[in-house]
């Protein structure tokens, strides 16, 4: 008997050792960037974007094991005021056109408490690649209390410096340094 207990406790911890990261695509309306910027010394600046599309292979019990894939329109950027969004999309900055994609891709994660993380990636924006770290944090992991099955949510920040991706355009009097605010909700993949 003793065993057979003992070969059944063995199993149980050998199966979840071997746990994989799940699948868990983005909830696009309840995942957005915010970001920030220094207009003039005069004031702050916000806008956002939104549109995510991607996913994430959550690891629960390795953190470290999981990562993210996650892409949106350049064109979903919303400032608040019209003319300003238009400047943003000419030839002084993204040149955007329809189709043209912000993406981040994780590299590595870097577990640095109860439910933080370094998470260092590959960001894609306006046709330059840099490496990224954000400072990410999870929310709450659990079953979604209306669609009936498992979500997450991460906020998470980090500080680009616009001209690293060539969008510099009047700096240093427009602030070089963006600040990034990200929220996303994710659900487990059917």
């Amino acid at each position: 008997m003793k065993t057979t207990l003992l070969a059944a406790a063995l199993a149980t911890v050998a199966t979840a050792g071997l746990a994989a990261p799940e699948k868990y695509v983005l909830d696009s309306s309840h995942s957005q960037v915010l970001f920030d910027y220094n207009h003039l010394g005069f004031s702050t600046t916000y806008g956002m974007f939104s549109g995510f599309e991607g996913e994430i292979m959550f690891d629960q019990e390795d953190p470290a094991n999981s990562s993210v894939s996650v892409s949106m329109p350049v064109m979903s950027m919303f400032t608040g005021w019209e003319q300003r969004d238009g400047h943003f999309m000419s030839d002084d900055f993204f040149g955007a056109a329809e189709g043209d994609l912000v993406t981040f891709t994780s590299t590595a994660i870097e577990v640095t408490g109860d439910n933080t993380a370094k998470i260092t990636g590959d960001l894609t924006l306006n046709d330059v690649t840099k490496s990224v770290v954000l400072d990410a944090k999870l929310n709450q992991a659990g079953e979604h209390p209306m669609a009936g099955k498992p979500w997450a949510g991460f906020d998470a920040t980090t500080t680009l410096v616009r001209s690293d991706f060539d969008l510099g355009k009047f700096a240093p009097f427009v602030g070089d340094e963006v600040n990034l605010k990200i929220s996303v909700e994710a659900m487990k993949a059917e």
